[in-house]
């Protein structure tokens, strides 16, 4: 009906509809209500007497909720509308949809309302795919209430529809009867309820908060929404696109709390929508890991969780390991029966090494040596899993090899599509692949894990030998993946040892992980600042000019703000402050072209050929790290950074900012304010 996707979402549930609220099964886009990996309403189409509603008007105040403004014949200067209609949906384990009918007119009006109902119960890999389903649906009426549902063997879910009004329910949906005085209104409140259906006829109501029948109101949502930002430090500015970017950050980021089943009360980010509003391993850690300063709770429940879902066997299926870190969880048909491997997978070469990471930074910000002393065998199996089996070649760096590229993922670090490890000419390496990346990301981990071993596990052996091989590590990488005649690092080494030669937004993760000897960081740093890598919006993940560049290339090419914050992090940790200024500043001007919400991804085109930021196709939202971007920048704009004694505050800001104030900064010390200013006028 109208272009444009609308959505909602609070915890493991969301709403994708057009822009007049309807779950069109014709839609183009990915639309439907979705819990916990599956579509449970797959067409919610409202009419009034037999005719589709038009949009005048969106109110999307709030992540969870949202309203439109409807009338029935298509909007016109020339025909004044008779009728309105406000459907207000709020979403919690399913949705509540309150109808309200307005009359204005001066005579009273009879209509008939109709709601077509239908759920396909899709897997969400089912929807990538288009697999056809294998078990059967159904649809009743029970008890004046319409039940739609699908069972395949032990694994069954149901959608119920309620109203408060007397309804008329068929197989197909429901119709409602709306007798209007003059100048009138009349209303109606809808549910849909997601339920998990059990053996012995046990239901589980999404939703509904563990030992409480009810679902939380929007009042309660808005309530914890104001509790959440309320919580974290507040922040001052000269430049209001930025004090509006900051806002959306910390609202986008409370909407992606996820809440894992079987962890009741226990919530931290998922990676985003559309797809994955799961349980993951790398994005949930450095969306935390950015978020520290901010929120450190995001990082202690997603230690905890992950640490309790840590591999313990060897499964070739899920490529699980002991002592890996997952990928990702997920909840839906293809994960129940095992025919992809999501319960969970393993495919991820960096979560492990980034656990470790997550975990010393949580403590040296909050000082939960508890913590610490909690997991350390789950962060000692981290450490034997990155010196064995992430060591796939032998020669001593962490490389991935995957069990079967049809089935998981060939690329196992944060660029994971197909062709995004290349050579300069194009050609694909072999397997299995050693990206430099995780090379800095295993040397961070030793050295952050020896103090650890050191001040908390009473184990100096340990912490002696972590950082012997941190130092032998740092060494042998700095002379086998450096690029003398381009004076830059490989991208990778491929399975005999020869190095991958594009040139890459990777080798500005080695400035954050510390792994660059310092004769070499001027050189990273020319070319990460230098035209073919800094698009003036931002830095490239690949450079111009490589074969397989491709500026609306997902890993070839596009700018990803995550990646960004993490090179200008970097920059800033070797010294580099005004590089780093300068990329936190382009990279917080393309937020102000979204309305203060990053996307994933944009187009690397130019910043002279580009008076905008051209968005990436396959960028959804919200997203996690493009949500905790705003935060690590500001982290790194105001140089924080925790001292055994101290928070260190040293600012350098992108020029024109003017003035920051960051207010009541948690950490183990209390709470602290910051101070920065841009000098570039002095």
């Amino acid at each position: 009906m109208s272009g444009g996707t609308t959505k909602i979402l609070d915890g493991s549930t969301f709403v994708l509809s057009d822009g007049s609220g309807d779950i069109d099964p014709g839609s183009t886009e990915p639309v439907g209500l979705f819990a916990l990996d599956t579509r449970y309403l797959s067409t919610w189409v409202l009419t009034l007497d037999g005719e589709r509603l038009h949009p005048l008007s969106i109110d999307d105040q709030f992540y969870f909720q949202n309203r439109f403004f409807l009338v029935a014949s298509p909007p016109s200067v020339y025909i004044d509308a008779k009728l309105m209609v406000i459907r207000s949906r709020s979403v919690s384990g399913g949705f509540d949809e309150h109808l309200t009918v307005l009359n204005h007119q001066d005579e009273p009006v009879t209509v008939t309302l109709r709601i077509e109902v239908a759920g396909d119960f899709a897997d969400i890999p089912d929807i990538w795919k288009g697999a056809a389903k294998k078990g059967h649906g159904y649809t009743r009426i029970e008890d004046s209430r319409l039940v739609v549902g699908y069972q395949r063997e032990g694994y069954h879910r149901q959608t119920v529809v309620t109203v408060d009004r007397p309804a008329r329910f068929d197989e197909h949906g429901l119709e409602l009867t709306a007798e209007l005085p003059p100048q009138g209104s009349w209303t109606a409140e809808i549910q849909v309820q997601c339920q998990v259906c059990g053996w012995g006829g046990a239901i589980v109501h999404l939703g509904h908060q563990w030992g409480d029948a009810s679902r939380r109101t929007p009042e309660e949502m808005r309530d914890n929404l104001e509790d959440w930002t309320a919580g974290a430090p507040r922040l001052r500015c000269d430049w209001e696109p930025l004090a509006r970017t900051y806002r959306r950050s910390l609202a986008d980021l409370a909407a992606l709390r996820f809440t894992p089943m079987l962890s009741p009360g226990q919530s931290l980010p998922a990676a985003g929508l559309p797809w994955y509003l799961c349980l993951t391993g790398r994005d949930s850690i450095v969306a935390s890991l950015q978020a520290l300063p901010f929120n450190a709770q995001l990082a202690r429940t997603t230690l905890r969780i992950l640490a309790a879902r840590q591999g313990s066997r060897c499964d070739s299926f899920r490529e699980e390991e002991p002592g890996r870190i997952l990928h990702e969880l997920r909840y839906g048909e293809v994960s129940a029966f095992e025919e992809m491997p999501y319960s969970p997978y393993f495919g991820s070469a960096d979560a492990t090494m980034l656990f470790v990471v997550l975990l010393d930074e949580y403590e040296r910000w909050t000082g939960d040596g508890d913590l610490v002393r909690r997991l350390e065998d789950e962060a000692r199996g981290a450490l034997a899993w990155i010196d064995g089996y992430a060591d796939r070649a032998g020669n001593g760096y962490v490389s991935y090899q995957p069990t079967d590229e049809d089935v998981g993922t060939a690329n196992q670090g944060w660029k994971n599509s197909w062709d995004a490890i290349s050579y300069r000419d194009g050609r694909l390496p072999g397997f299995p692949r050693a990206t430099c990346e995780l090379q800095g990301y295993a040397y961070d981990a030793k050295r952050r894990a020896a103090r650890l071993a050191r001040e908390f596990w009473n184990d100096t052996g340990l912490a002696d030998r972590l950082e012997r091989e941190a130092a032998e590590l740092r060494e042998r990488f700095n002379r086998d993946f450096w690029i003398a005649d381009g004076e830059y690092f490989a991208l990778a080494l491929d399975g005999d040892g020869s190095r991958v030669d594009a040139l890459s937004s990777n080798i500005g993760h080695l400035l954050w992980s510390d792994i660059v000897e310092v004769d070499k960081r001027a050189a990273v740093v020319r070319h990460l600042m230098g035209p073919r890598l800094f698009s003036g919006w931002g830095v490239r993940t690949l450079a111009a000019g490589e074969t397989r560049y491709n500026p609306l290339g997902a890993h070839t090419g596009t700018v990803w703000p995550s990646d960004n914050a993490l090179i200008a992090y970097g920059l800033r940790r070797c010294g580099y402050k005004a590089e780093a200024a300068q990329i936190a500043g382009s990279i917080l001007d393309v937020a102000e072209f979204f309305g203060g919400s990053l996307p994933a991804a944009f187009a690397g085109y130019d910043r002279t050929f580009t008076r905008y930021p051209v968005r990436y196709p396959g960028s959804g939202s919200p997203q996690a790290l493009p949500a905790a971007t705003p935060l690590m920048l500001l982290r790194t704009m105001l140089g924080l950074h925790p001292h055994p004694e101290f928070l260190a505050v040293e600012p350098a800001l992108p020029a024109g900012i003017g003035r920051i104030e960051l207010l009541d900064i948690p950490t183990r010390w209390g709470l602290i304010d910051a101070f920065g200013r841009d000098r570039s006028q002095d």
